[in-house]
């Protein structure tokens, strides 16, 4: 019997704001190689996790070990370098306006790569056709491009530096429905194009019909507690009523 791997492990994670407590004893795991959904209402604490998986917030108690790693133990310099091993994909693809759709997947190799133009270029374009962009869209601005395509360019750069864990932030919000399954199966086929790494997938949503499509793991947050963390087939049959009622007005 194979034995679970975990890329992320929450030990009783704490976030509190003055008064205010965000997260409220957190103990899970995100599962290796595998798609891991985390839903809730707006104000269950779901930016705030994602916040602490980057090493942007710090537990006020408890921990969160990374691929192994304490964050806390890092220095700027190393937490910087740590970061290398994440891909990030934003609500709003997050693209630098001023430049080209092929200058912002380069980006992030000029940054932490030693590479010849040569071989970013190569790098570049090998992505850019990975996740389905033509070649007439290479050097047009992010302006100029639609929003299926800029989340398109938003996940070849995530792509770039052949991140062991992607994050995905609400990856589908604002999009029409045509465009918001093409993102779906962009993060899955994706996330099977790279099982070689044993690629872990995180995604923030409220959207529960991606949700079940795409994902191997759901946990749910309720005012900054995980009500509920299995295997999607036993979320989707969940008795538990607060996600009955989330499945049942989002669908």
């Amino acid at each position: 019997m194979n034995e679970e791997k975990f890329s992320i492990e929450f030990n009783h994670l704490t976030k509190t704001f003055g008064d205010h407590t965000v997260l409220n004893g957190l103990d899970f795991n995100i599962h290796e190689g595998k798609i891991t959904t985390i839903l809730g209402f707006s104000g269950a604490g779901k930016s705030t996790l994602l916040k602490h998986i980057l090493g942007i917030f710090h537990p006020t108690d408890g921990q969160v070990k990374v691929l192994g790693q304490d964050l806390r133990n890092l220095n700027e310099k190393q937490i910087r370098e740590f970061r290398t091993n994440f891909g990030m994909v934003f609500q709003y693809a997050a693209l630098f306006d001023s430049m080209t759709i092929f200058e912002n997947v380069a980006f992030p190799m000029r940054e932490f790569e030693n590479l010849s133009e040569e071989q970013i270029k190569k790098k570049v374009i090998s992505l850019l056709e990975q996740v389905g962009l033509e070649e007439h869209a290479y050097y047009k601005l992010p302006s100029e491009i639609s929003g299926g395509m800029r989340k398109r360019v938003g996940l070849a750069r995530a792509l770039a530096l052949k991140p062991k864990v992607m994050l995905y932030d609400e990856p589908t919000t604002g999009l029409d429905p045509i465009t918001t399954h093409m993102v779906d199966d962009l993060i899955r086929n994706t996330h099977q194009g790279n099982s070689d790494i044993k690629m872990t997938s995180v995604i923030i949503s409220h959207d529960i019909a991606a949700t079940l499509r795409i994902s191997d793991y759901v946990a749910f947050l309720e005012k900054g507690r995980v009500v509920e963390h299995s295997a999607v087939e036993d979320f989707r049959n969940s008795s538990h009523p607060v996600i009955r009622k989330f499945i049942e007005l989002s669908t």
